[in-house]
């Protein structure tokens, strides 16, 4: 069984390889509360709103997270030394497509030593914006009370409140019933305190089903 996430570096010197956390990905779609982690390190909280940063780009010149005003926005942290972060990048890369139309944005934000990314980036023709910071990036991170793994993923609507947190490698059919909520909260159609309980519960029920079958 693939592991789902993998532990977080804390400084420049730490960006590379950690041994691998272990157990199920999770999911936090709520307001804002204690976030768990896979080490039971002590719990940070999840901000209501986006929190603002600002990078380096693939291209150099630095970026806040801000200036992507996408009504739904991805936010996905990775490394390149981490294989579940590796996994989902070409999921991201397909909902950039599939859904920019309607509005979706994906901004990678790669905590990893900027040479590494560069050339992982020109490997694969990764397409879509990438943040890059070491300890910067670490800093970044931090901002949203998830302490220990990577990748993880958030979700944001155009009031860039915090829809869901995504913690472990992120599957199509969570992306997808994600999404659809986040499109219904920017047109009116569900307020954020339905739609965060529907979606934890849903991701609950996903990873469980992935779990049972991994273990039949």
């Amino acid at each position: 069984m693939p592991t789902p996430y993998c532990s977080k570096p804390t400084s420049r010197r730490t960006t590379k390889p950690i041994k691998p956390c272990c157990g199920a990905s999770k999911s936090l779609a709520h307001r804002p509360s204690p976030c768990g982690s896979a080490e039971s390190t002590p719990a940070k909280v999840i901000p209501e709103l986006l929190p603002d940063f600002t990078l380096a780009t693939l291209e150099g010149p630095p970026r806040a997270l801000s200036s992507f005003d996408h009504p739904s926005l991805i936010v996905n942290f990775w490394a390149t030394w981490c294989a579940p972060c590796r996994r989902e990048i070409p999921l991201l890369r397909q909902l950039r497509t599939e859904r920019g139309a309607r509005g979706v944005e994906v901004v990678g934000v790669a905590v990893d030593f900027r040479e590494d990314v560069l050339k992982y980036a020109r490997d694969i023709g990764l397409d879509y914006p990438l943040l890059i910071g070491e300890e910067d990036g670490v800093a970044a991170a931090d901002l949203f009370g998830v302490s220990t793994a990577f990748p993880f993923t958030i979700f944001a609507d155009a009031q860039r409140r915090i829809v869901a947190v995504k913690i472990g490698e992120l599957h199509a059919d969570e992306a997808a019933f994600i999404l659809d909520h986040v499109e219904k909260l920017n047109s009116g159609q569900l307020t954020i305190e339905a739609a965060r309980p529907l979606i934890r519960d849903e991701i609950k029920r996903l990873d469980a089903l992935r779990s049972a079958g991994e273990k039949s």
